[in-house]
């Protein structure tokens, strides 16, 4: 095959290729197009758009990635912002072949503006329903996210919307996240507000073991037998991972949310093919693809299935089990993982799952 034509073949296949997004943080999602949107109406912040993505061949700290996300929030004050970042970014996954997303966001409130954390949560949620009306081919579902700079008392409070919103939405707000730095604070702060959100019904995604040496707060919150890990990169690593933190992920077989790009670009895993994925993927541990941050880490979910493919050798059948396997480990009901495999499996014959390795 022409260098040329497997390329397009490369870009038909991944863009064609239905997908789930399961990790994507509303704020980190913002495309290049909408932050020029947000720069302009508030031209006084001298921000422009090269200070909240990260480039090509560019990388930062996590630590400066967390900066980077503090401007962001500069940009994003009104209950108005709030709206119409959400309709852009779902319909960017859309337009990305994304069929089924999970949104995570923290809620905030701006005395400037009069946005309230209630008022967030309704932007983001009429920014769901909107899309909706606007017949996109996609099912959008939200997790409320608790940012561990908060503490405990914030947490609380998060909890305590999470669960109104889980109540009163009709299978929208499904899941509760706990993100950000995670060298703030201790994942003791947060056991109390996290048991009552899975006593309340609410799925947890937690992230963890992000950083090196977090054996024991790794365990403490592994203890919660959470239903989704986010990133976990270092469970399986000699710098504070451990067999028996593997073995205890394997034993429970608790889904990971790999984000590629993001952990390359942030420094936290020093190349693609010494990504953790590899391990993960091959003793077959429930493993989805994920952006992570798509606007920061400018990439979007079919380059990271790419990057995937080509890294670790994966024929087109892979990836199309990967993807639809996917569909598992989704915070939706059982009548919604029924729905989206029978999409998948309509669109199988429109995507050539020809195992020639391509890649």
């Amino acid at each position: 095959m022409e260098a040329e034509d497997q390329q397009q073949w490369k870009r038909t296949f991944f863009s064609e290729l239905p997908k789930v997004e399961l990790h994507a943080h509303l704020n980190g999602s913002i495309s290049c197009n909408t932050m020029k949107k947000l720069i302009a109406k508030k031209p006084d912040l001298k921000i422009h758009d090269q200070m909240t993505v990260i480039d090509k061949g560019k990388k930062r700290t996590l630590e400066e990635c967390f900066q980077m996300f503090q401007i962001i929030h500069q940009l994003t004050t009104s209950p108005e912002d709030i709206l119409m970042v959400t309709k852009d970014v779902i319909k960017e996954f859309a337009d990305d072949g994304v069929k089924y997303l999970e949104l995570r966001s923290t809620p905030r409130g701006d005395s400037a503006t009069g946005m309230t954390k209630k008022t967030y949560v309704e932007s983001v949620l009429e920014g769901i329903k909107q899309s909706k009306q606007e017949n996109l081919d996609i099912d959008v579902r939200y997790l409320i996210s608790i940012d561990r700079r908060g503490g405990p008392s914030v947490a609380k409070e998060t909890v305590k919307l999470a669960e109104e919103f889980f109540l009163s939405t009709k299978d929208t707000v499904i899941g509760l996240d706990l993100s950000g730095d995670p060298t703030a604070g201790q994942a003791e702060d947060f056991l109390e507000p996290l048991l009552e959100a899975k006593k309340a019904g609410l799925k947890l995604a937690l992230h963890l073991s992000e950083i090196p040496n977090l054996k024991k707060e790794t365990q403490v919150l592994l203890d919660l037998l959470p239903d989704r890990i986010g990133h976990g990169t270092f469970l399986n690593s000699s710098e504070g991972g451990s067999l028996d933190l593997v073995d205890f992920v394997r034993k429970h077989q608790i889904p990971l949310e790999l984000c590629l790009t993001s952990n390359i670009k942030s420094r936290t895993v020093p190349s693609y093919d010494q990504h953790h994925f590899g391990f993960w993927y091959s003793i077959a541990h429930p493993s989805v693809i994920c952006t992570d941050d798509k606007g920061v880490f400018a990439t979007h979910l079919s380059q990271e299935y790419q990057l995937a493919a080509e890294n670790f050798n994966l024929t087109p059948s892979q990836v199309w089990d990967l993807s639809y396997e996917s569909i598992n480990y989704i915070f939706a009901s059982d009548s919604t993982r029924s729905e989206l495999k029978r999409k998948w499996n309509h669109l199988k014959p429109k995507v050539s799952c020809n195992e020639v390795n391509y890649f």
